[in-house]
């Protein structure tokens, strides 16, 4: 039998210890100052009331409820509620599209449903869990659609008393999170309270974190941790769904006057606060460390905000996925004093050493599923194949999603499963991971198969060059690589072909990039939702097409 765990514990384990710490600061205009913060002690209160609310609602243990609130002290108080009494929130990005989360919500099944007033609306007029969804929670003053406010309901919670946090099992289903379908449908990867165990403590050996530490969190699922770290979350002001548009001032600002000391921000939000810290000097002290994840981060964009921080501050950026985080990290202190001259000669990216808790392996490529673990073979160093992993925070399966789960995950023979990120990488001889490249993203001209990754870490160095993508165009026999290029804003009147023969002689100066010669600019990359960052390549493929007339 498995052993119980409840991740909500850690919360009122941390609330037991430091009641009066703050929890949650939400530094918004639109909130009274009364509003707008939560002490450890009120947030578990807080979530005992709506969890006691939330079972007399009707929504218990095992009930499937998808969550759809702002960051903001009510989004912390409901996802704690909704796990206190095993309840299984539905994580979807609200980013993704009508159509995408349409699917998604049609996937996961929900039986309750819990949002702003805008989230309502949508899932009146688009009919988004009709059939299935059955109790309604609405985080407003008013719900004319039915169902309770979130404060008729923490209102009602109290009143019935003392809650009881459910002792849910390590393997039961603590959540359902989506993906954000950046490199195919959005899949629902389901957590465990086991899995949550293993990620929260992965997380916090990595960060090392210790009492009185200050989080800003540009992504609010990473933020759902801090209080059970005992860390105190101010959240930003910001659309999490654009993090490449974020106005700089609305992240540096709070890290000033909170005396941040930990801050995640996808590579293009560091990126962009990054180039306005650079160019006013600004610095900022308090800062102690910078998680950054969601795509590979050049060393360039690490150079530019390493240069804010003290000289005890560093950035960290943990491989992972949504399916299994952290693998392996790796500090910037590493990447700009030795791994980024590999990276910018057509190395890939190292992503470090991988976290104590996870056993990685590197197997041969196939795009076939492999039904067991026994006689796959490992590869040695140096050699490109696809990144396998096993370990708590490893998650096991997909929700009803069948055919990916027998893509996705190998049966071991002790009886755990191993994922296969879809990531292709290799061994350094230090026993470093090297990452070059999605699997479906690697580009086979004949007998040559060209790694992403790799190829665009060179083309990168060049400055007139933002960042590169390297696709194949073109069928069968006259397919051929291509380099699409987004610039500098400074280079986008340089001349195109002086620039093109500067990249092919580039190329020809190394063996992973040697005879690629065929270059296009777009003023900006597709991207994903959830970070901004990973380039939407089969989209990006398509345009090259039609740009250098290959299509049809």
């Amino acid at each position: 039998m498995t052993d119980a765990v409840n991740i909500a514990s850690y919360l009122t384990r941390s609330a037991a210890a430091s009641p009066h710490e703050l929890a949650i600061v939400c530094p918004t205009g639109r909130r009274r100052p009364e509003d707008s913060y939560l002490t450890r002690r009120q947030l578990d209160q807080e979530s005992d009331a709506v969890a006691r609310g939330l079972e007399l609602a009707g929504i218990g243990r095992g009930v499937r409820t998808v969550l759809m609130v702002r960051p903001s002290p009510e989004l912390f108080t409901l996802a704690f509620a909704m796990l206190k009494v095993g309840a299984v929130p539905v994580l979807i990005d609200p980013g993704i599209g009508r159509r995408h989360l349409a699917g998604c919500i049609s996937t996961a099944a929900p039986q309750a449903f819990v949002g702003v007033a805008k989230a309502h609306l949508a899932r009146m007029v688009f009919g988004w869990g009709r059939r299935t969804v059955r109790e309604l929670v609405t985080v407003g003053p008013w719900a004319p659609w039915g169902g309770s406010t979130l404060g008729e309901l923490t209102e009602r919670g109290r009143m019935a008393g003392s809650f009881t946090l459910a002792e849910t099992a390590a393997d039961e289903t603590a959540a359902i999170v989506f993906t954000s379908g950046s490199t195919g449908p959005p899949k629902g990867v389901v957590y465990s309270h086991g899995n949550f165990r293993a990620q929260l403590e992965a997380v916090r050996e990595l960060l090392g974190v210790a009492s009185g530490d200050v989080d800003l969190p540009t992504f609010p699922l990473f933020a759902l941790f801090d209080p059970a770290l005992g860390m105190t979350t101010v959240v930003p002001e910001m659309d999490p769904t654009r993090p490449g548009d974020v106005d700089p001032l609305k992240i540096l600002e709070p890290i000033a006057a909170f005396k941040v000391t930990t801050m995640f921000g996808s590579p293009a939000l560091l990126d962009r606060v990054g180039r306005y810290g650079a160019a006013r000097g600004v610095r900022l002290p308090s800062l102690k460390r910078v998680i950054s994840a969601g795509a590979p981060v050049s060393p360039q964009i690490i150079q530019r905000f390493q240069e804010m921080l003290e000289e005890d501050g560093e950035i960290l950026t943990p491989y992972g996925a949504t399916e299994c985080l952290p693998v392996a990290v790796i500090s910037s202190r590493e990447i700009l004093a030795e791994t980024r001259r590999a990276t910018d000669s057509g190395a890939g990216v190292c992503v470090g050493l991988p976290v104590p808790s996870v056993d990685v392996a590197i197997i041969p490529v196939s795009d076939e599923p492999v039904d067991r673990w026994n006689g796959t073979r490992s590869l040695p160093p140096g050699e490109v194949g696809e990144i396998v992993v096993k370990g708590g925070q490893v998650t096991t399966s997909y929700f009803r999603a069948e055919h990916q789960d027998r893509l996705a995950k190998i049966a071991d023979s002790d009886g755990a499963v191993r994922h296969r990120m879809g990531d292709l990488g290799y061994w350094d001889a230090d026993g470093r991971l090297w990452f070059v490249g999605r699997k479906s993203h690697r580009v086979e001209i004949g007998d040559t198969t060209l790694y992403p990754v790799r190829c665009e870490g060179v083309f990168n160095t060049h400055p007139a060059v933002r960042r590169s993508a390297l696709v194949g165009v073109g069928r069968e026999a006259f397919r051929r690589p291509v380099v699409c290029l987004e610039l500098e804003p400074e280079a986008r009147t340089v001349d195109r072909g002086r620039l093109y023969a500067e990249l092919t002689e580039l190329a020809a100066g190394h063996e992973v990039t040697r005879g690629i010669d065929t270059f296009v600019v777009r003023r900006r990359f597709p991207v994903d939702i959830r970070h901004n960052a990973k380039i939407d390549r089969p989209q990006l493929a398509e345009w090259a097409e039609r740009k250098l007339g290959l299509s049809g």
